[in-house]
């Protein structure tokens, strides 16, 4: 019997990004509901397959405001998270990128950094997007340290936004322009 194989529709040196797979949904619903996983994803209630079902299948709400992807590491042979291009806004072309690695122990290796390039690459050269943002909460330094190797720039601070592990914490918005960017390509 032949595998299944899920098309790829973007890849670099050690990351895939697939089309999401609803056969993965229980992979998914472990990552959003692992304690160290959701504290920075800010799932604070339990989340089930059938709640993972309807956020990633495509509806008439959802078709052309977000799009959604598998992260899959090449050098493990697995999938290991998942990321989306959301709030897509087609008027004024800008966007906002989302990316949960669900397995902890691959967090510190650049992959975030891999992935959120390919985002990049994918939501200016063919989404025509001119603005990227990218949401990090304060006590998540590897979230904002991959937001600035990617040339991200901080642009606001929303104080004392969420409540992380028992106190409010602040909500860091990066941007990056298609114009920076491009700047960075040559």
């Amino acid at each position: 019997m032949r595998e299944k194989r899920t098309p790829i529709f973007i890849e670099s040196k050690d990351v895939k990004l697939l089309p999401i797979n609803l056969e993965h949904l229980n992979l998914y619903q472990k990552w959003e509901n692992d304690p160290k996983v959701r504290l920075y994803a800010r799932n604070v209630v339990p989340l089930t397959a059938d709640d993972l079902r309807k956020r990633l299948e495509p509806s008439k709400e959802n078709t052309k405001s977000i799009l959604w992807f598998e992260i899959f590491y090449n050098p493990e042979n697995r999938p290991i998270g998942t990321c989306e291009i959301g709030d897509i806004n087609w008027y004024n072309r800008t966007a906002i990128l989302g990316i949960l690695i669900g397995e902890p122990g691959l967090w510190g290796k650049n992959i975030c950094t891999e992935v959120i390039n390919l985002l990049n690459e994918y939501a200016f050269n063919e989404l025509n997007m001119r603005k990227l943002s990218f949401h990090v909460f304060a006590p998540n330094i590897g979230s904002w340290r991959c937001a600035e190797k990617s040339g991200y720039v901080r642009e606001a601070i929303l104080k004392e936004d969420v409540y992380i592990d028992g106190k409010y914490e602040d909500t860091l918005i990066y941007s990056l322009f298609k114009e920076d960017w491009l700047k960075t390509r040559h």
